[in-house]
């Protein structure tokens, strides 16, 4: 597997990967939702970009996740030099071969290296496999920075503190 920096070449197929990744979760039906899960060109805009490929000679697209620093139109929690990132998603082919924990480890990696004090992110209460990802790289519910976007959609928040 290589992770590298999404190209415009693999904005569609990224948008695909990460819509059917959510797919079978209603919440992701909600205000367009899908729509935003689609747009890798914007998330590669306004954020950093990942992706996830079986090597570097087939560029089939795994996985992805978007990395927001600071000033990031798609930050929805992270507060002043905080890491967050969003849209983690595995192909469902891919699911269970370690493609999700290579992104979170890329994922921490990216905020060790600015100096980031600590990663946030938020996921839907049914996604236990993620839950069980994040925490097996040492997050932590935090629940005092559950939200909700929009009505009917309620997404719990998780911490990884990156200070020593």
């Amino acid at each position: 597997m290589r992770i590298r920096r999404a190209e415009s070449r693999d904005h569609a197929a990224i948008g695909e990967v990460t819509v059917a990744a959510y797919a079978g979760l209603p919440e992701a039906a909600e205000a367009g939702y899908v729509d935003k899960l689609r747009d890798a060109a914007a998330r590669d805009r306004d954020a950093e970009l990942w992706v996830a490929t079986v090597s570097d000679s087939d560029d089939t697209v795994l996985g992805t996740v978007t990395v927001c620093h600071d000033g990031s139109p798609w930050r929805e929690l992270g507060r002043g030099d905080e890491g967050e990132f969003r849209m983690l998603a595995v192909s469902p082919q891919a699911q269970g071969q370690g493609v999700g924990a290579a992104l979170v480890e890329l994922c921490i990696g990216r905020f060790r290296e600015v100096g980031a004090p600590g990663i946030v992110l938020s996921t839907l209460p049914a996604m236990h496999a993620a839950h069980r990802l994040y925490e097996r790289h040492g997050f932590v519910r935090a629940p005092e920075r559950d939200w909700s976007p929009v009505p009917r959609v309620d997404l719990v928040a998780y911490h990884l503190d990156l200070v020593p």
